[in-house]
């Protein structure tokens, strides 16, 4: 029996699904270049539909709740007004699929000496786990050996502060993310029973920016191992201002952590132009970005709305403008436009998409993902994907770069797609599911932020005139992709570094 919440949605959708599918479009003779761009690509449309998107009226487009499927209902029906097709389940634009969500209960406490830790408002927990604990709390430092040489960890919980810097090119980010699975794995094999994480100065401003993240648990699609509840020593994370009394001796550790495991909707939207010629028509050239952000969390500056207005209403209104712009007129090859689901909860929508294609998957010829299009200077882009290892079609490259040579003419920074660098980008947005498949696969972005995943990615704050250069830059390779004879060759013996 379909739970009261997923079936509810799914009759809201189906009311307003869109379900009755339009008349096919009048076949057009195939041009060799676009008619003029600028006429179906307008900065107001662009600007108009990115500050729908990113009001608060969303809060957030949160991935997983009525948000994300209130936003998608609405980007469906601008969808339908620029006359493409459904290409989703059963005549609709939608495909849906299933989170599943794992995280500790409300009813989850931790104690720590005198202070009562509240969870997600004083400190976090990493990772869902069931966990029973009272026992002595020992402070070992920074967790050096000499430090853990002076002290029986063992039956213990463990307080250590995060100190030092990444030595091996990779985010401070990742650096202190690694610890906790890294450090306290030693700790742990060691004898410890859990382990507290405080923050110094310098990882105080990473808690302010990102602890809220455990909050909502693990996501994932039913089945993966991420799924499983575990019961293993849990990984506390506190802010900087617990540190002095942490260090405090003689404090228990007692915690009661419950893990609850449970599934909710989510949606991709999927939507088609048909290709003018008979063979080629078969054949799909895949625009792709995400509507989800990170809806509504602890206040920021008396601001709790998380609106992602560059992540990724820029995406979302530039994949519009090319609808219209493939309206105005139709390729060879057929248009795909995929807005991926629940993105910023692992890739998910794309993940299953991707395995679940609502045309062959071998029908796919190229990968265009559109990812944070509209902030930095007005004259500088990436692409990612044109990098080896990241490089799984040269020819689909040198078609993006022509383009751009033909249209905007950015300078490409390419630091931000070398496997060294310390954001690993290439791997945190749609095109990577496609790539692992073997599908030639870009990126295009503008690259990270100071507003990034704060309520400061606002509409007010992107640069029009740039994403829609942006925008026309995506649509000039598509477009060429799309009347090419043959598809993108795929790059021998791609093998991505992880």
């Amino acid at each position: 029996m379909k739970r009261p919440f997923q079936a509810a949605a799914r009759l809201l959708l189906a009311i307003i699904a869109l379900a009755t599918p339009l008349a096919a479009p009048a076949q057009k003779k195939p041009a060799t270049k676009p008619a003029n761009p600028e006429s179906a690509i307008r900065e107001a449309d662009i600007k108009r539909d990115l500050f729908a998107l990113a009001d608060d009226h969303f809060r957030g487009r949160e991935g997983g709740t009525l948000d994300e499927l209130k936003a998608s209902v609405w980007l469906a029906d601008q969808i339908r007004a620029t006359g493409m097709l459904p290409a989703g389940d059963d005549g609709t634009y939608f495909q849906w699929f299933n989170l599943q969500r794992t995280r500790l209960s409300k009813g989850s406490t931790l104690r720590i000496g005198t202070h009562d830790v509240k969870l997600n408002e004083d400190g976090a927990v990493t990772a869902p786990t069931n966990a029973s604990i009272n026992a002595p709390l020992v402070y070992v430092g920074t967790g050096s050996a000499a430090e853990l040489a002076k002290v029986d960890i063992k039956g213990k919980a463990v307080a250590v502060q995060i100190s030092g810097a990444p030595t091996d090119g990779i985010s401070y980010r990742r650096y202190v993310f690694g610890k906790f699975a890294g450090q306290s794995g030693e700790l742990v094999k060691a004898g410890a029973v859990a382990v507290v994480f405080v923050s110094d100065a310098a990882s105080q401003a990473l808690y302010d920016h990102w602890s809220h993240i455990y909050e909502r648990g693990r996501y994932s699609l039913p089945g993966a191992a991420s799924t499983k509840v575990v019961s293993t020593p849990p990984v506390v994370w506190l802010p900087a201002s617990a540190a002095s009394w942490v260090q405090q001796a003689g404090q228990q550790f007692t915690t009661e952590l419950k893990v609850e495991s449970f599934q909710y909707p989510s949606v991709n939207i999927v939507a088609k132009m048909p290709g003018t010629d008979a063979q080629l028509k078969k054949e799909y050239v895949l625009f792709s970005t995400h509507q989800d952000h990170d809806g509504v969390r602890a206040p920021v500056a008396g601001d709790s709305i998380y609106n992602g207005a560059d992540d990724n209403a820029t995406g979302c209104a530039a994949l519009l403008a090319i609808m219209r712009a493939f309206k105005q007129q139709p390729g060879r090859r057929s248009a795909l436009f995929v807005y991926q689901g629940s993105e910023e909860r692992g890739l998910i929508g794309s993940t299953y998409f991707s395995a679940h294609p609502t045309v062959p998957q071998s029908s796919i010829v190229a990968v265009l993902n559109a990812e944070m299009m509209g902030r930095n200077a007005p004259d500088s882009a990436a692409l990612l994907g044109s990098t080896p290892p990241h490089l799984n079609s040269s020819d689909l490259v040198k078609t993006a770069l022509a383009a751009n040579q033909a249209g905007p003419k950015f300078k490409l920074d390419t630091e931000w797609d070398k496997p060294t660098h310390p954001e690993g980008w290439y791997f945190r947005s749609d095109h990577l599911p496609y790539a692992r498949l073997g599908i030639p696969a870009i990126m295009y972005t503008s690259l990270l932020h100071v507003d990034y995943h704060t309520p400061r990615d606002e509409a007010r704050r992107i640069d029009y005139a740039k994403l829609t250069r942006m925008t026309q830059w995506m649509y000039l390779t598509g477009w060429a992709v799309a009347n090419r004879t043959a598809p993108p060759a795929r790059e021998p013996g791609f093998k991505l570094e992880r």
